[in-house]
């Protein structure tokens, strides 16, 4: 993409001369906007004290938006970690109180379990979060909420939990991601940080733009 750019902005300088250029430069600027491929990164299981920390910071220095599917119990005394992802323009989403598989407890506790990280989510940053990861990716049907939820899964597993390896989790992410895609990973480990900021380093050479999940799904 980068040599058709230059190809152009020549073409455009021969055609229309140097005070044309800037425009081109421009116009070329606005087609390029047009050809980035979307895909969200999503990180499970925090926020961690140390590693979440960490790898905001790496997004920050990237420009990058992620959206991060919180432990409701986690958040306990991990309050200003929640309080950055906000202000940093991340999105939060809703992973259950205690990580429990949604399917194996009765209907009444599974709503629990998510009113009550939603409201954990509310106490700390002020969000009514409508989007929710159920564990495992195990979503229980017709939960009866006063509000819609929004159950996010994944297309692209990291698996970096498996193993705790950088290169391979890196490996299996850039192999198989492709537009649109939703990559699943986890903030709670110092390998998965920086697998993830390698990821991010690739992808956005390859021209990916990283977007939150509703960016994502409700365009």
């Amino acid at each position: 993409m980068k040599k058709i750019v230059l190809i152009l902005c020549f073409f455009v300088l021969f055609w229309v001369g140097e005070k044309g250029m800037e425009r081109a430069v421009e116009t070329v600027n606005e087609l390029s906007d047009q050809d980035h491929p979307e895909i969200a990164l999503t990180f499970d299981d925090g926020p961690h004290e140390i590693y979440t920390e960490r790898l905001l910071d790496g997004l920050k220095e990237r420009g990058v938006q992620a959206t991060f599917f919180l432990i409701g119990q986690n958040i306990e005394g991990r309050e200003d970690v929640v309080k950055r992802m906000k202000a940093e323009g991340h999105l939060i989403g809703n992973h259950t109180y205690h990580h429990v598989n949604l399917k194996g407890i009765s209907e009444k506790e599974a709503e629990e379990e998510v009113i009550m990280a939603c409201n954990k989510i509310y106490d700390t940053v002020g969000i009514c979060t409508s989007f929710v990861r159920p564990p495992f990716g195990e979503w229980k049907k017709n939960l009866d909420f006063d509000i819609t939820m929004i159950p996010v899964s994944w297309n692209v597993d990291s698996l970096d939990w498996t193993t705790e390896n950088v290169e391979k989790t890196v490996k299996r992410v850039v192999k198989d991601v492709k537009e649109g895609d939703i990559i699943l990973m986890h903030d709670i480990y110092a390998s998965s940080v920086e697998a993830a900021l390698r990821i991010v380093d690739i992808l956005q050479e390859k021209g990916y733009e990283f977007v939150t999940v509703d960016e994502l799904l409700l365009e």
